[in-house]
């Protein structure tokens, strides 16, 4: 068997439109709508030879396939390698790269953990953390937003949520860009992720051992689900882990973008502390229109088809978010951003069982710290160029300046 980038190559069908382009470039990362766009264009379905894989762009295309665990599945990885053929580069993740019935056990522990009627209980830790942070940065002339805030404020509230009594937020932060870095081809970004994961993994492994978190933390009830038989002790502390992927990159990067947005649209941070009932629908805005997670794979377990194309067992398959967010024909103008769209089905959590299981933590950070800002801040102001970190799956900030104006 033919490989490439560790899954089988395939020939494309009559009639599939082909692009020789490598979506993993890193300037194309760094400023990927156009690549959406064309995306778009090109139809439901492109075959891109570099890779042998197939791509999709369109919302209606993206988010069926991606919603359709039967016949495209996770369990193969959620990368370009195929784990049925290799070997998965870390011990597959029993929650992200798995399929039912297992993913509908480990999904049951892991969605109660972080349900909203937890996340509730979290609110007002969330917003004292956010008062203190947003006043500390408005005594500034400016400041580093993805350090000082985008990942600072999700690293001093999740791990005393998950009740972690080790935290290091720079561990912390690069633990998710390896986990999202690795889902990609055999480049740069990845090489640094294997080589980052194999320096920080042991610290991980140990600030999620059971000895080392608190008893009354989001990490204890994943423990207290082993001790009831639900799952294994093993398992819990996989889990355990997932939580960082689930509850730390993705917040940081919902974050970053936030403020990125909102400093180059002022008009809408105006609409925002006039009502600030708009917080939890520009939270959804700014998910639709930067798309923290760009894109995410899925292998064909079966002979199946994809707009009409037939497509073989084996395949590997691209749902590119951001360009589903972007899809004029879902969207009606979506280069534009606007706090009062209420983008309802953005994929930018995913679609299905595999929709992600930390998003009402991180509805629950973003929201408490837009709300505090939308009370205090009057301005987000660029202090610099706002510079992108590419990466093979997630659309994050590496330095934004800014400075803050007080109301």
């Amino acid at each position: 068997m033919e490989l490439i980038e560790g899954h089988k190559v395939i020939t494309p069908p009559d009639g599939m439109p082909v692009w020789d382009i490598d979506p993993y470039d890193e300037d194309l990362l760094r400023d990927p709508v156009p690549y959406y766009r064309e995306l778009v264009a090109k139809g439901p379905v492109v075959h891109i030879p570099r890779f042998s894989i197939l791509a999709l762009g369109q919302y209606e295309t993206t988010h069926k396939v991606f919603s359709d665990h039967e016949n495209f599945v996770s369990s193969r990885g959620v990368g370009l390698n195929d784990f049925k053929i290799g070997e998965p580069w870390r011990p597959p993740s029993i929650i992200l790269e798995v399929d039912p019935p297992a993913h509908t056990r480990t999904r049951k522990v892991m969605a109660r953990a972080l349900s909203p009627k937890v996340v509730r209980t979290l609110t007002d830790m969330f917003r004292e953390t956010a008062a203190r942070m947003v006043d500390q940065l408005l005594a500034r002339d400016s400041f580093e937003a993805v350090t000082d805030l985008a990942e600072a404020f999700p690293v001093a509230v999740f791990p005393p949520a998950l009740g972690m009594k080790d935290v290091d937020q720079r561990n912390l932060v690069d633990y998710g860009a390896c986990v999202f870095n690795a889902m990609g081809p055999d480049n740069a970004m990845r090489r640094w992720a294997l080589t980052r994961n194999a320096q920080i993994s042991p610290w991980i492994m140990g600030a999620c051992a059971r000895d080392r978190l608190t008893d009354d933390g989001l990490g204890a009830m994943v423990y207290a689900a082993a001790d009831a038989g639900e799952i294994g002790q093993d398992e819990a502390a996989m889990l355990v882990r997932s939580f960082l992927s689930a509850g730390v990159d993705t917040t940081v990067t919902g974050i970053g973008n936030a403020l990125w947005a909102f400093s180059q649209n002022p008009g809408e941070w105006d609409r925002l502390r006039a009502d600030p009932s708009l917080a939890r629908p520009a939270i959804e805005e700014v998910l639709r229109y930067t798309s923290p997670v760009h894109t995410f794979g899925r292998t064909a377990g079966r002979d199946t088809e994809i707009a009409g194309f037939p497509v073989e067992e084996g395949t590997k398959v691209i749902c590119v978010l951001g360009a589903a967010n972007m899809d004029p024909a879902k969207w009606g103008d979506p280069e534009s951003f606007r706090i009062d769209r209420r983008p309802a089905g953005h994929m930018a959590f995913g679609a299905g069982i595999h929709g992600c299981v930390g998003q009402n933590i991180a509805r629950g950070e973003m929201e408490a710290l837009l709300t505090v800002m939308a009370e205090k801040v009057a301005r987000i102001e660029p202090a610099g160029d706002a510079v992108w970190r590419p990466n093979n799956a997630i659309h994050a900030l590496d330095k934004l300046p800014l400075r803050l104006i007080a109301s």
